[in-house]
């Protein structure tokens, strides 16, 4: 069966706590307490009958599963743990390298959902047929991820748009997912001696959070919104994002003006249009680095294909789902961390990690500094511009795998909000490195980081 809603009063008092999800569900809709119950019993069956001979095997072998296993079964499990492994991929400060590095190829892409059902959900939500809506419906996916899917179309009026579709369910898989790994990992740190008690309970709890904000469009419709007033604020007329259209638009359904470009590093297409993609990336960095301060929240997923390059050089930002927000003080850490990275100021380093980390107890300074010095001593890398270049190609964001071991010996953990920034680092270093190599994030007069502002 479906599992209740978690308690908020187990949930750990330093991450958001667990919300009920079935009223919000069945409100406004024909679903009920049975149907949920039926599907979640369902996905609970599903979800046993996929771990279990798998768990079997490593109990017998007398082992624990590999990266490359836990990555299988992940990707067999479907969306819920498919982000799971994205979220390992881009935080190499909480995980293991060898299982950032395997989950790098969790992909993302899931079969699309028939049109007819497409039809359906749009139709429900919006309470029209879809010829009275869209003058034209695409009826093959121009994308289909583990939440939704993405058509072309054009409104009545004439607009071009892309119309983003949540699958049927998508809110009870997540529920039923994230209720039964709550638990586990609850009873796990139970029985596990020395366990830091709540530490990976209150990360599935801030994950969980983070799934169900992206399923709300309207939430992100209202992002979008807030987003492209920043822009005009700002008088930035470099970067773009898509106008969407309410009277089109649900918590299911969101509308969006269709932008026409390429992904920000697909070089070929790049090459043939003669832009500099290198000086878009800078518009696209101070764009951020401006929100970081003068926006509510900044865009928390820009992996390349969010990233689009217009044919007129401006930059589209797109999929506004997952963001984040921060506050002055941890992003003038994150900063210091960085910049000591740069300068080699190990003193710094420690202190940035343990302003913007989460600690039970109290941090010895200087032994931390000592063993980040020790770090960059057997790297052999006394030339602060040849630090990055000594990762075996992996950058910052080896870096930071390293990095990340050594907080945990310290019982230093990082919130989500500080994850989800360091991802878009670890984004902007590998764009940079490979449009704009050579350049220096924090030195290059080019990138204004907005600090302070």
């Amino acid at each position: 069966m479906l599992y209740s809603p978690i308690p908020e009063d187990i949930a750990m008092p330093a991450f958001p706590k667990f919300k009920p999800l079935l009223p919000s569900l069945s409100a406004g809709r024909d679903v009920g307490l049975a149907e949920l119950g039926l599907r979640g019993s369902r996905r609970l069956l599903q979800t046993v009958a996929t771990v279990y001979p798998r768990a079997l095997k490593w109990l017998l072998q007398w082992r624990q599963p590999t990266p490359a296993e836990l990555r299988e079964l992940f990707e067999a499990l479907g969306a819920t743990y498919i982000k799971f492994g994205q979220f390992i991929a881009s935080s190499p400060s909480l995980f293991p390298s060898e299982y950032v590095e395997e989950f790098q190829s969790c992909l993302d892409q899931t079969p699309p959902i028939p049109f007819t059902t497409v039809r359906q959900i749009v139709e429900k939500e919006l309470g029209k047929p879809l010829e009275a809506v869209f003058a034209s419906f695409e009826t093959t996916a121009l994308a289909s991820a583990s939440i939704a899917q993405v058509h072309a179309a054009r409104l009545s009026s004439g607009e071009d748009v892309v119309v983003k579709v949540q699958k049927p369910g998508v809110r009870e898989v997540l529920t039923t997912d994230m209720n039964t790994v709550y638990l586990l990992t609850r009873l796990v740190e139970l029985i596990t001696p020395n366990m830091d008690r709540d530490a990976v309970a209150g990360l599935v709890a801030e994950m969980y959070q983070s799934m169900i904000d992206e399923c709300d469009f309207i939430k992100e419709a209202e992002n979008l919104r807030v987003f492209r007033e920043f822009l005009a604020a700002s008088g930035n007329q470099q970067v773009i994002a898509p106008k969407p259209y309410l009277q089109a638009s649900s918590a299911r359904v969101l509308t969006m003006e269709r932008l026409y470009g390429s992904a920000l590093t697909d070089t070929a297409v790049i090459d043939s249009v003669g832009i500099d993609p290198g000086e878009s990336l800078f518009h696209a960095l101070n764009t951020w680095f401006a929100s970081l301060t003068q926006c509510p929240f900044f865009h928390a997923d820009l992996h390349s294909g969010n990233l689009l390059l217009l044919k007129d050089g401006r930059v589209g930002f797109i999929d506004f789902g997952m963001v984040g927000r921060i506050q002055p003080e941890a992003w003038q850490a994150m900063f210091s961390l960085f910049a000591g990275v740069s300068q080699q100021n190990y003193r710094m380093m420690a202190e940035a990690m343990v302003t913007v980390g989460i600690t039970r107890e109290a941090v010895d300074i200087d032994a931390l500094t000592r063993d980040i010095a020790a770090l960059f001593d057997g790297l052999n890398a006394m030339d602060p511009a040849q630090v990055l270049e000594n990762r075996g190609g992996d950058g910052i964001n080896g870096l930071m795998n390293d990095l990340g071991n050594i907080a945990r010996n310290y019982g230093i953990r990082f919130p989500r909000a500080f994850t989800m920034l360091l991802k878009q680092f670890l984004y902007f270093d590998r764009y940079v490195e490979l449009l704009a190599p050579g350049v220096d994030l924090f030195h290059d007069e080019r990138i204004d980081l907005m600090l302070g502002r």
